[in-house]
């Protein structure tokens, strides 16, 4: 009677947690085990007389062939895109269980189905989500599931490729990058205290996504249109100053007057400035930062400058989230939510991304 072994021996392959290759011990030697369905059963009757050895055999093939699976799903799914799983126009946020519910909404859950993905490539909704995605960046990831937290990165490479094909808003895309990558460095390093869920050489790998689409983003060549029409120099001064009163970031204003020396005298006005900062911030809180010229006069530029350093901006969008506070439902605003309300308008309330953000803090 002969003894017969079974182990498994080590495999070096594109993943590297592979259980490796299950090999039998034979009196001709050591012989690889099939992983082919239909010789399995052969293969291992052939090597093995004992039928109790036979049995411990199978059972250990059986495990070593779950485990090849479950390898080859995880490299799977961490090398292609995760579909957007919900593409809802409204939820229901419920904030406690009843006898119809059981649970509450989360923070991920409203993420994962809420339809973002479809909203970036609307020009009134991308400022919003982008913000969201900032404030989220800044201090909610922790608190994302890992399929939230995977199609986080799934829509901010849907940005960032928005951004890349029509070179515009590349200023604020910069800063959300930014803003992640320094909370993943901190968060990274807390990696096992239950703070980011997943593989930690999955999330260095996004890391260095993010390096790239940044680096990306530094070499985009802003090419002038081909036809020689009218431009913003043509048009009279008092056209210039009224588009330039549009503008409600202080530095978008600064980049105009770099392109000319004539815009740069116009973006020095001080009526500019003025209406900026009285736009942004109150009464209270500009008298508080008050800057004088060597003339004397308010330095409005510096003060915008110092206010927005102190003080947040307002923000304005041109389509945001809705909450229904009859129904406690949350909707875009061009969507009909299913509300019993007589009158629907008077219960609908604009939510802001961080007001977005405080509908699921408990």
């Amino acid at each position: 009677m002969h003894i017969l072994y079974y182990r498994k021996m080590p495999f070096l392959g594109q993943d590297w947690r592979s259980p490796g290759q299950t090999w039998v011990k034979t009196e001709e030697g050591w012989k690889k085990y099939s992983d082919e369905k239909n010789n399995n059963v052969t293969e291992l009757k052939g090597c093995c007389k004992d039928e109790e050895l036979y049995k411990e055999n199978m059972f250990l093939a059986m495990n070593y062939d779950v485990a090849a699976k479950k390898r080859k799903k995880d490299l799977l799914n961490n090398s292609t895109k995760v579909p957007y799983f919900h593409k809802d126009k409204w939820i229901y946020v419920h904030k406690g269980s009843t006898k119809e519910r059981h649970g509450y909404c989360t923070l991920g859950e409203a993420f994962n189905r809420l339809d973002f993905s479809s909203a970036i490539m609307d020009s009134r909704r991308f400022n919003y989500v982008v913000r969201l995605l900032e404030l989220i960046a800044k201090s909610q990831l922790p608190s994302l599931s890992g399929v939230a937290q995977k199609n986080y990165m799934n829509i901010l490479e849907k940005v960032v490729q928005k951004v890349l094909e029509n070179q515009l808003n590349v200023r604020p895309i910069r800063e959300l990058l930014q803003t992640l990558y320094v909370s993943l460095c901190s968060l990274v390093q807390d990696m096992g205290k239950s703070v980011l869920v997943g593989n930690i050489n999955i999330w260095v790998h996004r890391m260095e996504n993010i390096l790239l689409w940044q680096q990306q983003l530094d070499n985009i060549q802003i090419n002038r249109p081909a036809s020689k029409g009218m431009t913003l120099t043509d048009l009279p001064v008092s056209l210039q100053l009224n588009i330039m009163q549009m503008l409600s970031d202080g530095r978008d204003l600064v980049s105009l007057g770099q392109v000319s020396p004539d815009l740069n005298d116009l973006a020095e006005d001080r009526l500019l400035w003025k209406k900026l900062c009285q736009y942004h911030f109150t009464e209270r809180q500009i008298r508080k930062r008050l800057i004088l010229t060597d003339n004397g006069h308010l330095d409005w530029k510096k003060m915008y400058f110092k206010l927005c350093r102190c003080y947040p901006r307002k923000e304005q969008y041109s389509d945001t989230l809705q909450f229904c506070t009859h129904c406690h439902i949350l909707f875009w605003k061009d969507t009909n939510h299913p509300c019993t309300a007589n009158n629907t308008e008077s219960c609908c309330i604009a939510v802001s991304p961080q007001g977005f953000i405080n509908l699921f803090k408990y």
